[in-house]
């Protein structure tokens, strides 16, 4: 029987699913992406941006359009140093350690790949970003081992003693094992690792040798501190074993592409010389030299603060709707930042039941706890919101009717 592809002719990834965030009929509380009224201003600040790198780039070789540096030009690189180490006063960002990426996703690809045995193991949260963790399942040959997590991060004894049992010598990469992880901000349940737990990480990973990878991807988006946290990069002390995974997605756009991993001098060299890297040159060279314009400009960082504060505003008209509003029979904990509100509801509710409940009841969608865990009776009472996409105004609304559908349900449920 022949077999034809079908173009679907969609115009975003949640095109075409039961829970397009672009559709009026369901208010989508699960996805994790900036709203059109967020990105509607990078029309005009990359028009800008572009005219001014592509006048530059005709006096210049026009370099933008060759095969780019393995590392990325250093125009990027210098720019994401120095406005990141705005931020991170204390533990600045060094050019020299930046390798650019389309992101965080094929970061987390390039990394595994590149560095990690292919029979080893890859830990994980008990939680942990579900697609992620779908990219790790499809290294089919490693072992996914979940680690239990407090409110203050990852459980660090009980990580030793499946350290101590599973470590192996690999003969074929630098590394036997790899730690996956979001410790600011942590995604789906938005906590932040304490700094006894990162420095016991670091700590850890140096004694056992094994890689830890960050996704930083929301570390600037802080809500209740001057600064952001200290990424947990900071806490190894020349060891080599951690790597952090940054991305624009989120105080940007995603439709960007554009990302870095901060490289300690021991694997950058390793990474360079993969064959992937060496075979096109920098992941993206292009949009590097438009967003290098972007930062020139300052259009870069004044689209930063506008989304940031927006996040912000968007989080604390959540959190207060869930406050006041919230069955006291469920736990969950106010982030101090990020994109993401973890909800556990009775210990025998459902979740996923709740979902089809809450979709047919008010039409609001979220994301059940279940679907970021490894193991498939994790998280079952759980699930995720996401206050990136909507309107304060809109997620209040949306949050208020979220409890009372809950409450509804809860009472048809346990009585």
């Amino acid at each position: 029987m022949s077999q034809t592809n079908l173009d679907r002719k969609l115009k975003h990834l949640f095109d075409g699913t039961d829970w397009n965030v672009y559709d009026d009929l369901i208010l989508n509380l699960g996805v994790g992406a900036p709203g059109p009224d967020l990105l509607e201003n990078c029309c005009d600040i990359f028009q800008e941006a572009t005219k001014h790198r592509l006048n530059y780039e005709k006096e210049n070789l026009s370099y933008l359009f060759q095969y780019g540096p393995t590392s990325g030009p250093v125009e990027v690189r210098n720019a994401i140093s120095e406005y990141f180490s705005t931020q991170y006063i204390d533990n600045p960002v060094k050019s020299e350690d930046l390798i650019i990426t389309t992101g965080a996703s094929q970061g987390l690809h390039f990394v595994l790949s590149t560095l990690v045995d292919l029979n080893g193991i890859v830990f994980v949260d008990e939680v942990t970003y579900m697609i992620a963790l779908d990219a790790i399942k499809q290294f089919t040959t490693i072992t996914i081992i979940p680690l239990r997590l407090n409110n203050d991060g990852v459980s660090v004894k009980e990580f030793e003693q499946i350290l101590q049992k599973k470590r192996f010598q690999s003969n074929s990469k630098t590394f036997w094992a790899m730690y996956y992880t979001i410790p600011a901000y942590h995604n789906p349940t938005g906590i932040l690792f304490s700094e006894a737990i990162c420095q016991n990480l670091a700590e850890l990973a140096q004694k056992y040798d094994f890689l830890i990878l960050c996704d930083d991807v929301y570390n600037i988006l802080n809500y209740t501190i001057a600064r952001p946290p200290k990424r947990l990069f900071a806490y190894d002390k020349g060891s080599g074993n951690i790597i952090s995974n940054g991305s624009f997605s989120k105080i940007i756009g995603p439709g960007l592409r554009m990302g870095w991993l901060e490289v300690p001098a021991r694997l950058k060299p390793i990474l360079e010389m993969s064959g992937i890297l060496n075979s096109g040159g920098c992941f993206n060279n292009y949009t590097s030299g438009i967003l290098a314009s972007l930062f020139e400009l300052k259009l870069a960082q004044v689209h930063i603060d506008k989304v940031s504060h927006a996040y912000k505003e968007r989080m604390l008209a959540t959190c207060e709707v869930l406050e006041r509003h919230l069955p006291p029979s469920c736990n969950w904990t106010r982030p101090s930042g990020g994109y993401f509100i973890w909800i556990s509801l009775p210990p025998l509710a459902d979740a996923a039941k709740f979902l089809q409940y809450c979709v047919k009841d008010e039409k609001v969608f979220f994301i059940p706890g279940s679907r970021f865990a490894y193991e498939p009776t994790v998280a079952k009472n759980c699930l995720r919101l996401s206050i990136a996409f909507h309107s304060k105004e809109k997620l209040a609304d949306g949050a208020l009717r979220f409890c009372a559908s809950l409450k509804r349900f809860l009472e048809e449920e346990l009585k």
